[in-house]
């Protein structure tokens, strides 16, 4: 029968080497990510709390009991090579489908092959969907009996959150599996073996720290993208017989970056954000500015910026103006969406804003008082009048009992206590005269004084 034109190669048992079978050997011309594809498990690199010793996924490839699975990540998180890795480690055919390019016919096609593998040979099927989530509801159906019958041992890889994007009778018959963006650690350690395939191949390389801080500075935690960083500073140095010496500047030239050789976990780091909030918080726009474009220039994460901007809408302007957190995170989305350079200006424009705005760290100040309140009293039970009563037990037990409705009130207001007795009259939020806290000051002084008069109608 004729394979599929989806199918990858079959990789081998750890007990056949690579090298015995040619044509399983990625071509020269692949990219150096692809060539540097692990074909061991104790060289895959990351990933140590699904594959480290006793975790989940460790556990079922040492019991040869590979369960159907999503794998959930970041791009260059080694989703595929996971999955090739488990293939081969299961001595099962490997099939790959992608899911932006395929369909329900090429399912079938998989389908018959794995029928006739089981038939002819008894070897299991493991089918790798890469970006699953972009499948419809009716081919993600599609799956479902052959993955419920063990024919197909599915593995999905997904950027995305599976919770959204894959539906939930699917969902209920594999394994979830969390990959995170690489260390840098990690990272280094890949570039190493980059390094080493390439003297392999002929060439004669040598990287300085400087150089190997710098690509993983760019990568962003991705491993295909620190090779490929590494590839390209290799064949912008490289000249016919000459050995390449790799440093930080000639990174930065081969990838047309002024500077990159920012340490994200060092002062300079630390020292930037702290200027870029506090010139927010000082309603500098000029000096946020600056501070924004610096990190930027420097090659800070912009979805790490991104995120302090959110937390500044919520921690230094709050109910002041609301609109700051909307703002924020439609910057963080338009980001996500255009990516840099055009990204980077919705940042610029959220920055601008919090700087801008009127601020306020009273809702800061409150959620911290009623956290020190829970911590000091404890977990203080629910009043009845304000628990739930599904059944005819909780409402005999008083739940619920004499709750009133405050939209059965003028003003949809009615005096009642809804914290716990011992915390009566606790007043965790104060808002300020500033903004839009002015307008929930003055809301909150017209029902103290409704209060009042409901409590004492003849105005005692």
């Amino acid at each position: 029968m004729k394979e599929p034109a989806a199918q990858e190669t079959f990789f081998p048992g750890e007990d056949e080497p690579m090298r015995d079978r040619t044509e399983s050997l990625p071509p020269a011309a692949a990219p150096l990510a692809e060539r540097c594809r692990p074909t061991r498990l104790q060289d895959f690199v990351g990933q140590e709390e699904i594959l480290g010793a006793d975790r989940p996924l460790r556990r079922a490839i040492e019991q040869d009991r590979i369960p159907s699975m999503l794998l959930w990540g970041p791009p260059g998180s080694g989703k595929t090579t996971l999955a090739r890795l488990l293939a081969r480690l299961s001595r099962s055919l490997f099939l790959k489908l992608s899911a932006t390019e395929s369909g329900i016919k090429d399912l079938r096609k998989v389908v018959d092959c794995a029928l006739e593998t089981r038939t002819q040979s008894g070897r299991k099927t493991i089918l790798f969907i890469d970006e699953i989530h972009r499948w419809n509801k009716s081919q993600q159906d599609a799956l479902l009996p052959h993955v419920e019958s063990g024919l197909i041992t599915l593995i999905g890889a997904t950027t995305e959150n599976p919770s959204f994007e894959v539906i939930g009778a699917l969902l209920s018959r594999v394994t979830v599996f969390t990959l995170k963006s690489l260390e840098p650690g990690a990272l280094e350690a890949i570039l190493q073996r980059g390094i080493s395939m390439l003297r392999e191949e002929g060439h004669e390389i040598a990287a300085d720290a400087e150089a190997i801080r710098a690509m993983v500075s760019v990568s962003h935690g991705d491993a295909r993208a620190a090779l490929s960083a590494l590839e390209q500073a290799v064949l912008y140095r490289e000249t016919d017989g000459q050995p390449v010496r790799l440093t930080g500047e000639i990174v930065a030239q081969a990838l047309q970056v002024k500077r990159i050789l920012y340490d994200k976990s060092g002062e300079e780091h630390f020292n930037l954000i702290s200027a870029l909030h506090k010139s927010m918080r000082g309603s500098d726009p000029q000096a946020t500015l600056y501070w924004l474009a610096r990190m930027l220039e420097a090659g800070e994460d912009p979805l790490y910026v991104a995120r302090r901007i959110v937390r500044f809408a919520v921690e230094d302007i709050g109910l002041a103006d609301p609109n700051a957190l909307l703002i924020a995170i439609a910057a963080r989305d338009a980001y996500h969406f255009l990516g840099s350079p055009e990204g980077d200006l919705a940042l610029a424009q959220a920055a601008v804003y919090m700087a801008t705005s009127i601020k306020s760290n009273s809702l800061y100040a409150a959620y911290g008082k009623a956290l020190d309140s829970v911590k000091a009293h404890g977990y203080q039970p629910v009043p009845l009048h304000i628990r739930n009563a599904p059944t005819t037990l909780m409402k005999n037990l008083g739940y619920g009992k004499d709750y009133k409705y405050a939209h059965d009130f003028e003003n949809a207001f009615t005096v009642q206590d809804y914290l716990p007795d011992s915390l009566r009259g606790t007043v965790f939020y104060e808002p300020t005269d500033r903004g839009f806290e002015q307008k929930i000051r003055e809301q909150m002084k017209q029902w103290e004084e409704s209060a009042r008069k409901q409590k004492h109608p003849s105005g005692e």
